[in-house]
């Protein structure tokens, strides 16, 4: 599993120390059947108490040095284990932190919050067990079956046969078990996915009240997890008492051969003894060494989908640092269509210029790539073709750090997140001034903050689940105006404010905010007609470009949408 090489790299030492302690405890419980057997052979039969005192006191000092060895190793294992876990967890959040779009639209979220923590778990107790149990298994097994050879090796003969039928029934337990693990996981996301999609859309579910259907839902999804749990546990259902068989057949033949064996002055008493002590030994381990490969089962489908994430594609991190601009942007000729999605172009042969310090209005029909323009500009996808320029430069060839440092975002669905106003705020610029954030507060109108009981230090629920659609919003703006970028993108970020709080947060910016490149994406004609420049698109397309007044002239597509808006709104 090469996706735990640094991981094993980083606590060699440790680890090291681990399968020491493991392997030394096996050796002593390896010595308690031979010793027991001197005890009755040279001590009781022997009639000689100071043999029994002799073996007795090397029996219990090998079982005390093994309970040492044994809490040292659990030690150990528990410390590893978990620092591993933690490194994982990390590193898959990192991971995440870097995905680019098209990497995170392949793998749900809720299948991504099942890796972090369903999965690596299940990393995490293999490690334990490998540690703790599961290498202690075949050394004592393999110990048992070389110290029951030394004792007699006639009877050794039955530990051979059961060793190779358990064997087999472990290879077929395996084999039986990887694809139903696999299936078994799938299903766990699914279910992790219908619940997060419940929590987020909860307030509409209720809306339309189609409780049913998620409820009939979420049970598809969970009778799916109850059967492929099902699927999974019924090889080992199987297959393990058939390996208890095999074992107990075993011991009685053993005990009975070896009944015969001391009849015939072949065997003592105290091999016979021992030899079934090591049988139970070897019974033991066998179940743990079963255990171990359903657990590698289970870990290696875990695996496959860990190391599906670390190997994702990373977002556009390299290229040359972009530095400050002045946010000129020119498209030229851009091309492109959703990775995995209908193949239709959301943008064809786009091309428009805007200097900077100008302000540009993008509107067309829902669909027609507007909020498309906004992520290529941020590079949050590629381009199929064409040319995008920031200030004269191909940002194909600029790191994607760098073009968004030049970039603020004020999203359509504004998200904001658990924590105070003022955190939130500061995402825009970790060092600003209480009158920087004043300033872009009343410039977002957004002043209702310092009306709210602690002011910014106000408390924000989850997704800003305690404040109104239109305040999120505001918050929103805000936050992108607090990171000073000479470019902003304000993508339908006004869509809950009413009218006239719109034409003061554009007014506003129009004011103070005017040496910044302003990218206005909307469905309204009221806040596009008062940019320097409207770019009109429809199915990808560009079909106007220029003032508003040139567009009602030469643009029909402008024009439907201006009579639909504006001289309805008369009528009305």
């Amino acid at each position: 599993m090469r996706v735990y090489r640094k991981y094993v790299s980083r606590y060699k030492y440790p680890m090291l120390i681990a399968m020491l302690c493991v392997s030394m405890e096996a050796v002593c419980d390896l010595l308690g059947p031979t010793l027991m057997a001197r005890i009755i052979d040279d001590g009781i039969r022997g009639s000689s108490m100071e043999l029994v005192r002799y073996w007795g006191l090397r029996m219990l000092l090998a079982t005390f040095v093994g309970a040492v060895f044994a809490v040292a190793r659990n030690i150990l294992a528990s410390n590893v284990s978990q620092r591993i876990g933690a490194d994982l967890r990390y590193d898959l959040f990192a991971k995440i932190m870097r995905f680019s779009e098209s990497g995170a639209d392949r793998v749900e979220s809720g299948s991504l919050i099942t890796r972090m923590t369903n999965d690596t778990a299940q990393v995490v107790l293999f490690i334990q067990g490998m540690m703790r149990i599961f290498l202690k298994a075949p050394v004592t097994c393999i110990g048992s079956i070389v110290m029951a050879s030394m004792l007699n090796l006639r009877l050794s003969i039955v530990i051979y046969s059961v060793v190779a039928a358990v064997t087999l029934l472990i290879v077929l337990s395996m084999k039986l078990s990887y694809p139903r693990f696999a299936r078994l996981q799938e299903a766990m996301d699914r279910v992790n996915s219908v619940v997060q999609e419940y929590l987020l859309g909860v307030r509409l579910i209720k809306a339309f009240g189609i409780y049913d259907e998620e409820e009939e839902k979420f049970s598809g999804a969970n009778d799916r997890l109850m059967k492929s749990g099902i699927s999974a546990q019924l090889v080992i259902t199987f297959i393990s008492p058939l390996m208890s068989l095999a074992v107990g057949v075993g011991t009685v033949v053993a005990i009975y051969l070896g009944s015969r064996l001391f009849a015939a002055d072949m065997a003592g008493a105290g091999d016979v003894s021992a030899f079934t002590v090591y049988m139970a030994q070897i019974l033991n381990s066998l179940m743990v060494i079963t255990n171990v490969f359903n657990n590698f089962v289970r870990t290696k489908a875990s695996t496959e989908r860990i190391q599906e994430v670390l190997e994702a594609e990373e977002d556009f991190a390299a290229g040359e640092s972009l530095g400050a601009v002045r946010g000129a942007v020119r498209f030229e000729n851009v091309t492109f269509a959703y990775p995995g999605g209908s193949g239709v172009p959301a943008l064809s042969g786009l091309s428009f210029e805007i200097e900077a310090g100008q302000s540009l209005a993008v509107i067309g029909p829902t669909g027609s790539g507007k909020s498309t323009l906004a992520w290529l500009l941020m590079r949050f996808y590629e381009a199929d073709s064409g040319k995008i320029y920031l200030d004269g430069r191909d940002i194909s060839g600029l790191s994607a750090e760098s073009v968004r440092e030049n970039i603020a975002l004020a999203p359509q669905k504004a998200m904001l997140f658990s924590g105070s106003v003022r955190e939130n705020l500061l995402w825009g610029d970790h060092e600003a001034s209480e009158e920087k954030l004043a300033a872009v507060t009343a410039a977002a109108q957004a002043e209702f903050i310092y009306g709210m009981p602690d002011g910014l230090e106000s408390i924000l629920g989850q997704r800003g689940v305690n404040v109104s659609g239109g305040q999120k919003q505001r918050i929103s703006i805000a936050r992108a105006l607090a990171k000073d970028a000479p470019v902003l993108i304000l993508d339908d970020a006004t869509g809950a404010l009413d009218a006239i709080t719109e034409a003061r947060v554009r007014e506003n910016l129009r004011r103070d905010y005017s040496d910044r490149t302003v990218i206005t994406i909307t469905q309204r004609c009221t806040a596009a007609m008062f940019a320097d420049r409207i770019l009109v698109l429809e199915n990808g397309r560009r079909v106007g470009f220029g003032t508003h007044d040139e567009l009602l002239a030469d643009c029909a597509t402008y024009r439907d949408i201006y009579n639909s808006q504006v001289e309805t709104g008369k009528g009305a």
